[in-house]
């Protein structure tokens, strides 16, 4: 029996609700990811969460199914007050792996559980230091594929995360879903693993 619906295509996202506990199902929400001008990143990343969860909420009405709960999440990578999102091409990944090398960036993840009732929302902040990266290096692992979907241009659960030197907060925020953030919010609605 669905208890929630999840608004992302991502599979790192269906893994890690998946560690919840809760029964859900996966659902579109497109929605236009432009950033407004001079928007600020944490007001932008929740924006873009808030955005998902209406979305799919429209798209379970419209399919006439029940209304139950739809979470969303955003990920940015944010590096000198410039929101780095999913590269357009090998290029530009390999200048945003230039602008990382060896500097410390924020990863901002929102969260966004839109019920009848309204939408919660939660913000991760980490904040991640790369080692000093060599140009061989950044071109090996844009020739991997690895960096073209995801935001900031790296995935710290796969080879990108040799880049990591430090990590100050959420591992699983990085990755696109902080799993404590998430199951609090989730509880809070009486649902997953750490429902009472």
């Amino acid at each position: 029996m669905t208890q929630l619906y999840l608004a992302s295509g991502s599979p790192r996202r269906k893994e890690l609700l998946a560690q919840t506990g809760v029964i859900f199902e996966r659902i579109a929400a497109p929605i236009d990811e432009t950033p407004q001008p001079k928007e600020n990143p944490r007001d932008y990343v929740i924006r873009m969460a808030v955005e998902k969860a209406e979305s799919g909420w429209r798209h379970l009405e419209e399919m006439g199914l029940a209304l139950k709960p739809v979470l969303a999440s955003d990920t940015s990578v944010i590096f000198a007050d410039e929101i780095l999102g999913k590269p357009l091409d090998a290029a530009d990944a390999i200048n945003m792996l230039r602008k990382l090398s060896g500097q410390t960036h924020e990863v901002l993840t929102s969260l966004a559980l839109k019920t009848e009732a309204g939408v919660d929302t939660r913000l991760s902040i980490s904040r991640v230091t790369f080692a000093d990266l060599t140009d061989a290096q950044i071109a090996n692992y844009v020739a991997s594929g690895e960096p073209m979907d995801k935001a900031g241009a790296y995935g710290i659960q796969g080879l990108g995360g040799l880049f990591v030197s430090h990590l100050d907060g959420s591992f699983t925020g990085v990755m696109g879903l902080p799993l404590h953030d998430t199951a609090a919010l989730l509880a809070q609605h009486g649902l997953g693993a750490l429902a009472e």
